[in-house]
């Protein structure tokens, strides 16, 4: 029969929440006790655990929606608990018995690809548009971490963010605006429309190019036979090849306290049903600032600490430069040089962070501490030794060749879980690598040439060599810089800071790098990368005609810097 199990209680005396987790999907199993949601309410939050044991039919609410008391979460078709907390028995009958017993089953596929995230499922519609059955494995949403977690929420909320800061800016562009507020619930709902419509747009791809999905966790029995269980299935799948892509997990550092209630990682952080008056960031790096920069636009109090001497370490200093004091000119603390050492909670439900910077103990209390300090690999269910998969040198990542493939020929590994470079776009190229390679082609994966982007406000993106890296390597470079305050677009949207970095090698012209930090960088850099990848010259890319007014002008200024010509609209 369907039980309708609703939300009878909340904490304190609140009436209604917001949705956080979700920790079943429909099809699920569930017993009597386990946790289905965790719900946020204003004065505390709440895990509600099942009083009904069968198979999920339907879960009627997403991540990031109100609830109120007496609303239906979810139907199950099994049977209800009794007073002692048991599925009932009709006439001594074991109702579950048979309807929990596993269906067995048996597949065959030339590539079974376990994690469906922009490694995975890029892997997965290649294999398939070029003749291979394929079978994909995801024990979650379709489309990782990066889709569900990481890159497509965060840019929704940067995106909510920018327009509130517009609003209350908008009398700068002669628009009056009576009243400037936020409803940050419209925003993770918003944010989960656009994932959820995205997710929906790879489950058709995959359809539509004939990949099976399976919705379970894969393990790898030896190195052609996968076993995954698919709600009331057990699936042994014999296959020629195997891509592990698994990716990658928060890392929480094992620091005194990191237990606090108050602790959030950057997936909790999309969830959120408001956020904290004060947060605390530990991690200057990518995802660290670009949530500070999200929380700060949207009114919260942020500092950041940064046991590195500087915030986003890896880009050039002049950029770390251009970006700190932007971020301290919004009122964002900064705290580098600084090591936590303890996580304290308050008696107010507050947290302590303690800090120690050049021997100087620092105090700083908010209403959230967000853990940013990193992604490590995650492999799942896979007993990587038994396989006789090796680790990378530091064991922190699976060792792969330059064809994807680890230490067992017909197993390959992409993404995160190799620990190379945490980027989806370079999951996604290395899933095509793997597929070439598994296809019977001689392909290589190269990563002279990987842009990556920063979604701080205003964005940075970089390409190639840095400057530091050229002179400690030797080579002997041109560097040309123009800033964003003397591009016509840039002002007309009121982007005044930043500017465009070009690096050229002295003798021959040769673009090598470049670094951006402004008005759509994260768009502008990719002309650098086109011109790095195909070893054009400065003078190659400044005989290409520049459409006016863009912000693209402003690369072609910082290439005109290069030369002895140097720029035109801006003299130092």
């Amino acid at each position: 029969m369907i039980v309708e199990v609703k939300l009878e209680k909340l904490s304190g005396h609140n009436k209604s929440g917001v949705i956080g987790s979700i920790h079943k999907k429909s099809g699920d199993i569930v017993k009597v006790g386990e946790e289905i949601f965790d719900i946020e309410a204003k004065k505390g939050n709440i895990t509600i655990t099942s009083d009904v044991e069968g198979e999920i039919v339907e879960i009627k609410v997403k991540e990031g929606d109100p609830v109120s008391i007496g609303d239906v979460l979810l139907m199950v078709e099994g049977e209800k608990a009794d007073s002692k907390g048991e599925a009932n028995k009709k006439q001594g009958f074991n109702y579950m018995a048979n309807f929990l017993k596993p269906q067995k089953e048996s597949m065959d596929s030339d590539i079974v690809i376990i994690g469906g995230g922009p490694g995975g499922y890029v892997a997965a519609i290649e294999g398939a548009k070029q003749g291979a059955k394929v079978i994909l494995i995801e024990k979650e949403e379709l489309g990782g971490t990066c889709l569900n977690r990481g890159c497509i929420p965060t840019k929704a909320l940067v995106r909510s963010s920018e327009v509130y800061e517009l609003v209350k800016n908008s009398a700068e562009y002669g628009v009056f605006n009576s009243s400037s507020s936020y409803d940050f619930s419209k925003i993770i709902a918003r944010k989960n429309d656009i994932v959820n419509e995205l997710v929906g747009g790879i489950d058709y791809l995959l359809s539509k190019n004939n990949v099976t999905v399976l919705k379970g966790s894969g393990e790898i029995l030896d190195k052609n036979t996968v076993f995954v269980k698919e709600k009331n299935k057990e699936i042994t799948i014999n296959t020629n090849n195997i891509i592990i892509a698994t990716g990658s997990k928060a890392f929480v550092p094992p620091i005194k306290g990191a237990a606090s209630k108050n602790i959030v990682t950057s997936k909790e952080m999309l969830n959120l049903s408001e956020l904290p008056q004060k947060i605390i960031i530990v991690g200057g790096g990518v995802i660290g600032m670009e949530f500070a920069f999200i929380c700060n636009a949207l009114d919260t109090d942020v500092s950041v600490v940064e046991f590195a001497e500087d915030i986003l370490v890896a880009l050039d200093e002049d950029v770390r430069t251009e970006i700190r004091e932007i971020a301290i000119e919004k009122g964002i603390k900064i705290y580098t040089s600084s090591k936590v050492e303890e996580i304290i909670d308050t008696e107010e439900g507050q947290s302590i962070v303690v800090f120690d910077k050049n021997g100087t103990k620092g105090y700083i209390t908010g209403d959230k501490v967000l853990m940013s300090v990193g992604r490590v690999p995650f492999y799942g269910d896979i007993d990587l030794e038994k396989l006789g998969i090796d680790l990378n040198e530091k064991g922190r990542g699976i060792k792969v060749n330059s064809k994807m493939q680890t230490t067992v020929d017909n197993i390959y590994a992409i993404g995160d879980v190799t620990n190379i470079i945490q980027l989806a776009h370079v999951a996604s190229h290395q899933g095509i690598i793997a597929i070439e390679n598994i296809l019977g082609k001689d392909v290589e994966a190269n990563y002279e040439v990987v842009p990556s982007a920063i979604f701080t406000s205003p964005e940075i993106a970089s390409v190639g060599i840095h400057e530091k890296a050229a002179m400690e390597q030797g080579i002997s470079v041109k560097t040309g810089k123009f800033p964003f305050g003397a591009n016509g677009k840039a002002l007309t949207q009121g982007e005044r800071r930043g500017f465009v970095k070009i690096i050229t090698e002295e003798a021959t012209g040769v673009i090598l790098g470049g670094s951006i930090i402004g008005p759509h960088a994260t768009d502008l850099i990719h002309e650098v990368a086109v011109a790095i990848q195909n070893k054009l010259t400065a003078e190659q890319l400044i005989n290409t005609i520049h459409a006016h007014p863009t912000t693209a002008e402003a690369v072609h200024e910082a290439l005109l810097a290069t030369t002895p010509k140097g720029a035109i609209h801006f003299a130092e």
